[in-house]
Protein backbone atom coordinates (compact mmCIF):
# COMPACT_ATOMS: atom_id res chain seq x y z
CA UNK A 1 0.00 0.00 0.00
CA UNK A 2 1.34 3.32 -1.07
CA UNK A 3 0.07 5.18 1.90
CA UNK A 4 0.53 4.02 5.71
CA UNK A 5 -1.48 7.02 7.62
CA UNK A 6 -3.58 9.80 7.45
CA UNK A 7 -3.70 13.01 8.72
CA UNK A 8 -7.05 15.42 9.58
CA UNK A 9 -7.69 18.47 9.62
CA UNK A 10 -10.28 19.50 12.40
CA UNK A 11 -12.59 22.12 11.96
CA UNK A 12 -14.71 21.59 8.80
CA UNK A 13 -13.18 18.03 8.00
CA UNK A 14 -13.55 15.52 11.61
CA UNK A 15 -16.32 17.40 13.03
CA UNK A 16 -18.51 20.57 12.53
CA UNK A 17 -17.51 22.87 14.70
CA UNK A 18 -18.93 26.01 12.75
CA UNK A 19 -22.28 26.90 14.72
CA UNK A 20 -20.28 27.23 18.23
CA UNK A 21 -17.40 28.87 17.16
CA UNK A 22 -19.87 32.12 15.44
CA UNK A 23 -22.11 31.41 18.43
CA UNK A 24 -19.00 32.48 20.64
CA UNK A 25 -17.83 34.95 18.39
CA UNK A 26 -21.05 36.56 17.80
CA UNK A 27 -21.18 36.80 21.86
CA UNK A 28 -17.89 38.48 22.75
CA UNK A 29 -18.86 41.25 19.92
CA UNK A 30 -22.35 41.94 21.51
CA UNK A 31 -20.16 42.47 24.54
CA UNK A 32 -18.25 44.91 22.71
CA UNK A 33 -21.27 46.56 20.91
CA UNK A 34 -19.77 45.49 18.02
CA UNK A 35 -22.16 44.35 15.01
CA UNK A 36 -22.47 40.25 14.90
CA UNK A 37 -22.10 37.83 11.72
CA UNK A 38 -24.06 35.12 9.69
CA UNK A 39 -23.11 31.99 10.20
CA UNK A 40 -22.34 31.71 6.43
CA UNK A 41 -19.50 34.54 7.22
CA UNK A 42 -18.10 32.44 9.74
CA UNK A 43 -17.25 29.83 6.73
CA UNK A 44 -14.53 32.86 5.56
CA UNK A 45 -13.24 33.77 9.05
CA UNK A 46 -11.92 30.73 10.01
CA UNK A 47 -8.94 28.40 9.41
CA UNK A 48 -6.02 30.91 10.00
CA UNK A 49 -6.01 30.40 13.90
CA UNK A 50 -8.06 32.03 16.42
CA UNK A 51 -6.57 35.50 15.89
CA UNK A 52 -7.35 35.84 12.67
CA UNK A 53 -10.83 34.50 13.47
CA UNK A 54 -11.20 37.65 15.77
CA UNK A 55 -9.61 40.04 13.48
CA UNK A 56 -11.74 39.24 10.28
CA UNK A 57 -15.06 39.30 12.67
CA UNK A 58 -14.40 42.56 14.35
CA UNK A 59 -15.60 45.48 12.42
CA UNK A 60 -13.75 46.61 8.71
CA UNK A 61 -11.71 49.63 9.29
CA UNK A 62 -7.73 49.74 11.05
CA UNK A 63 -7.75 47.26 14.07
CA UNK A 64 -6.44 47.79 17.11
CA UNK A 65 -3.99 45.24 18.88
CA UNK A 66 -4.54 45.55 21.50
CA UNK A 67 -8.68 45.21 20.82
CA UNK A 68 -8.00 42.52 18.90
CA UNK A 69 -6.09 40.37 22.15
CA UNK A 70 -8.65 41.50 24.65
CA UNK A 71 -11.20 39.63 22.35
CA UNK A 72 -9.41 36.70 21.85
CA UNK A 73 -9.12 36.16 25.10
CA UNK A 74 -12.46 36.74 25.87
CA UNK A 75 -13.30 34.12 22.67
CA UNK A 76 -11.20 31.84 24.01
CA UNK A 77 -12.76 31.51 27.10
CA UNK A 78 -16.16 31.60 25.94
CA UNK A 79 -15.03 28.93 23.58
CA UNK A 80 -13.52 26.81 25.77
CA UNK A 81 -16.90 26.40 28.20
CA UNK A 82 -19.42 25.73 24.89
CA UNK A 83 -17.34 23.91 22.16
CA UNK A 84 -19.22 21.42 22.68
CA UNK A 85 -22.85 22.60 22.32
CA UNK A 86 -24.06 21.84 18.61
CA UNK A 87 -20.57 20.36 17.35
CA UNK A 88 -20.89 16.46 15.96
CA UNK A 89 -18.61 14.64 13.48
CA UNK A 90 -19.94 14.50 9.88
CA UNK A 91 -21.91 11.75 8.79
CA UNK A 92 -19.59 9.21 7.32
CA UNK A 93 -16.34 10.30 9.41
CA UNK A 94 -17.06 7.46 12.02
CA UNK A 95 -17.36 4.99 9.45
CA UNK A 96 -14.11 5.85 7.50
CA UNK A 97 -11.98 5.68 10.92
CA UNK A 98 -13.51 2.38 11.71
CA UNK A 99 -12.34 1.41 8.64
CA UNK A 100 -8.53 2.88 8.01
CA UNK A 101 -8.33 1.52 11.77
CA UNK A 102 -9.35 -1.55 10.38
CA UNK A 103 -6.93 -1.49 7.54
CA UNK A 104 -4.38 -0.39 9.84
CA UNK A 105 -3.81 2.89 8.80
CA UNK A 106 -2.02 5.61 11.42
CA UNK A 107 -4.47 8.52 12.01
CA UNK A 108 -3.84 11.88 13.18
CA UNK A 109 -5.08 15.20 13.77
CA UNK A 110 -3.17 18.52 12.87
CA UNK A 111 -5.62 21.38 13.59
CA UNK A 112 -5.05 25.60 13.69
CA UNK A 113 -7.43 25.61 16.61
CA UNK A 114 -6.10 25.81 20.10
CA UNK A 115 -3.59 22.86 20.93
CA UNK A 116 -5.47 22.26 24.44
CA UNK A 117 -9.16 22.31 22.85
CA UNK A 118 -7.97 20.33 20.10
CA UNK A 119 -7.08 17.85 22.36
CA UNK A 120 -10.34 18.15 24.18
CA UNK A 121 -12.23 17.87 21.26
CA UNK A 122 -11.16 15.19 19.43
CA UNK A 123 -11.39 13.13 23.09
CA UNK A 124 -14.61 13.93 23.30
CA UNK A 125 -16.47 13.43 20.37
CA UNK A 126 -13.64 11.25 18.89
CA UNK A 127 -12.94 8.72 22.01
CA UNK A 128 -13.48 5.05 19.94
CA UNK A 129 -10.49 5.51 18.29
CA UNK A 130 -6.90 6.27 18.28
CA UNK A 131 -4.58 9.33 17.26
CA UNK A 132 -1.21 8.24 17.15
CA UNK A 133 -0.61 12.98 16.94
CA UNK A 134 -3.37 15.36 17.91
CA UNK A 135 -2.09 18.33 18.02
CA UNK A 136 -3.38 22.35 17.85
CA UNK A 137 -1.38 25.54 17.77
CA UNK A 138 0.63 26.78 20.58
CA UNK A 139 3.61 29.50 21.55
CA UNK A 140 5.50 25.89 20.16
CA UNK A 141 3.70 25.37 17.37
CA UNK A 142 3.08 27.71 14.46
CA UNK A 143 -0.05 27.53 12.83
CA UNK A 144 -0.08 26.07 9.46
CA UNK A 145 0.46 26.33 6.60
CA UNK A 146 3.94 26.59 8.41
CA UNK A 147 5.08 22.70 7.71
CA UNK A 148 6.85 22.38 11.17
CA UNK A 149 3.41 20.51 12.88
CA UNK A 150 2.75 18.38 9.52
CA UNK A 151 6.47 17.32 9.82
CA UNK A 152 6.44 16.54 13.74
CA UNK A 153 3.28 14.68 12.95
CA UNK A 154 5.06 12.66 10.81
CA UNK A 155 8.29 11.64 12.63
CA UNK A 156 5.59 10.76 15.24
CA UNK A 157 4.22 8.09 12.94
CA UNK A 158 7.14 6.95 11.54
CA UNK A 159 6.09 7.82 8.51
CA UNK A 160 7.45 9.59 5.21
CA UNK A 161 5.83 12.48 4.19
CA UNK A 162 5.33 10.98 0.63
CA UNK A 163 3.05 8.10 2.59
CA UNK A 164 0.75 10.39 4.48
CA UNK A 165 -2.35 11.67 3.28
CA UNK A 166 -3.62 15.37 4.76
CA UNK A 167 -7.18 15.42 4.70
CA UNK A 168 -8.71 19.03 4.68
CA UNK A 169 -11.39 21.84 3.54
CA UNK A 170 -9.48 24.68 3.16
CA UNK A 171 -6.75 26.57 1.07
CA UNK A 172 -4.34 26.26 4.73
CA UNK A 173 -4.86 22.93 4.32
CA UNK A 174 -3.65 21.92 0.63
CA UNK A 175 -0.87 24.16 1.27
CA UNK A 176 -0.11 22.74 4.16
CA UNK A 177 0.19 19.10 2.58
CA UNK A 178 2.04 20.45 -0.38
CA UNK A 179 4.64 22.26 1.66
CA UNK A 180 5.66 18.96 3.38
CA UNK A 181 5.15 16.85 0.36
CA UNK A 182 2.31 14.78 1.38
CA UNK A 183 -0.86 13.89 -0.53
CA UNK A 184 -3.40 16.85 -0.76
CA UNK A 185 -7.21 15.45 -0.11
CA UNK A 186 -9.95 18.32 -0.07
CA UNK A 187 -12.87 17.58 2.11
CA UNK A 188 -16.09 18.70 0.17
CA UNK A 189 -18.20 18.53 3.19
CA UNK A 190 -16.30 21.27 5.10
CA UNK A 191 -16.21 25.54 5.07
CA UNK A 192 -15.08 26.31 1.81
CA UNK A 193 -15.16 25.99 -1.98
CA UNK A 194 -14.45 23.55 -4.50
CA UNK A 195 -12.80 26.13 -6.46
CA UNK A 196 -10.43 27.51 -3.72
CA UNK A 197 -9.69 23.64 -2.65
CA UNK A 198 -8.35 22.88 -6.29
CA UNK A 199 -6.63 26.33 -6.14
CA UNK A 200 -4.38 25.18 -3.88
CA UNK A 201 -3.47 22.02 -5.09
CA UNK A 202 -6.37 19.93 -3.87
CA UNK A 203 -4.61 16.14 -5.64
CA UNK A 204 -8.17 14.42 -5.12
CA UNK A 205 -11.67 15.61 -3.44
CA UNK A 206 -14.31 14.21 -1.47
CA UNK A 207 -17.55 14.31 -1.79
CA UNK A 208 -18.02 11.59 1.16
CA UNK A 209 -16.06 10.61 3.85
CA UNK A 210 -15.85 7.03 2.66
CA UNK A 211 -14.73 8.35 -0.94
CA UNK A 212 -11.18 8.19 0.94
CA UNK A 213 -11.11 4.58 0.22
CA UNK A 214 -10.95 4.70 -3.41
CA UNK A 215 -7.58 5.88 -3.03
CA UNK A 216 -5.62 3.48 -0.53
Amino acid sequence: MRFKGVIFDLDGTLVNSLEDIADSMNRILGEYGFPTHDLEDYKRFVGRGLRNLVSRALPEGPKDEGLISRCRDSMLEDYGKNYVNKTRPYDGIPDLLDELVRRQLKLAVFSNKNDDLTKKLVATLLPDWHFAAVIGSSAEMPEKPDPRGALLISRQLGISPERLIYVGDSDVDMETAHNVGMYAVGALWGFRTKEELISNGAEYLLKHPMDLLQIL
